[in-house]
């Protein structure tokens, strides 16, 4: 991580725009707070990526919340491609003052060059492949794929830096942890996945209880550990001895959130203390 910092601050001399990728279902967390001062004085896009797993209230909320920042921000699927095509436009309107600037000084068609940045696992090299129309970086489900930069030229116009992802070395907030490891950012072998999916259920039990009920056909229990034990029973998640296998049924619920299958949810908002986005859908 330090070495891909390193990297960041010595070609961001070179770059016109930052391109950053966060996951839509928890932007905040998602973001790494050392890029808003890395980037100062550079143009800024934020992508809400995977925004097809999040929900459109918190959608839209949070692209209120970086347009009120100044920050250019668009909501994109990068595995379908929805969105990509707009950020063509978007480049060129962020980097409006820039284009403007190189014709006053008799500078024509120099390409815009962008830093694409984001944390592991926010799909930062599914983006690349799909923007660019082909396979220029290497993608994975887990975090820690791409090692090195590299430069990709798109067209005449825009030129890509892709960077590793980088998290910081440690959380203030431990909520931005937790979050971060129930979309994969942080690696899954070094997290007890039944500790994890009770936080989880937690936070679904606030926000979108409804989802459980109709997913697994149980009733919310006193704690989590208990619904997560009904959701096993409920699922045949047993070992021998007809003895309930929690892990399993933890993977199952990890699983079914990471893919949608619990329906779109975003799980922090701009605003504070909301009891359930459910409310509001």
């Amino acid at each position: 991580m330090t070495k891909a910092k390193r990297m960041m601050q010595e070609n961001i001399k070179l770059i016109d725009l930052i391109i950053e990728l966060v996951d839509a279902r928890i932007p905040l967390s998602s973001r790494n707070p050392e890029i808003d001062e890395l980037g100062k004085g550079k143009s800024r896009i934020v992508l809400l990526n995977k925004s097809d797993l999040a929900d459109p209230v918190g959608n839209k909320q949070w692209t209120a919340y970086f347009q009120e920042k100044g920050i250019h921000v668009l909501e994109v699927n990068s595995k379908s491609g929805m969105g990509l095509k707009a950020i063509h436009g978007l480049v060129q309107t962020a980097c409006a003052e820039k284009i403007a600037r190189d014709k006053k000084r008799g500078i024509v068609n120099r390409p815009i060059r962008a830093m694409v940045v984001g944390i592991p696992n926010v799909g930062k090299s599914t983006f690349i492949n799909s923007f660019c129309g082909r396979a220029c970086a290497k993608t994975g489900n887990k975090p820690g794929v791409t090692k090195g930069k590299q430069w990709i030229k798109l067209n005449n116009k825009l030129e890509l830096l892709d960077t590793p992802g980088i998290l910081w070395p440690k959380f203030e907030d431990p909520e931005v942890g937790m979050r971060l490891a129930f979309i994969g950012s942080i690696n899954d072998e070094i997290i007890i996945v039944e500790e994890m999916v009770c936080d989880l259920l937690r936070c679904i039990r606030t926000l979108y209880p409804k989802s459980i009920i109709e997913r697994y056909q149980v009733e919310w229990a006193e704690n989590e550990v208990d619904t997560l034990t009904a959701i096993a029973k409920a699922r045949g998640c047993l070992a021998k001895g007809e003895t309930v296998n929690l892990k399993k049924a933890a993977e199952l619920v990890l699983d079914d959130y990471r893919s949608g299958k619990l329906g779109r949810m975003t799980m922090e908002l701009p605003e504070t203390n909301i009891a359930s986005v459910e409310d509001e859908t």
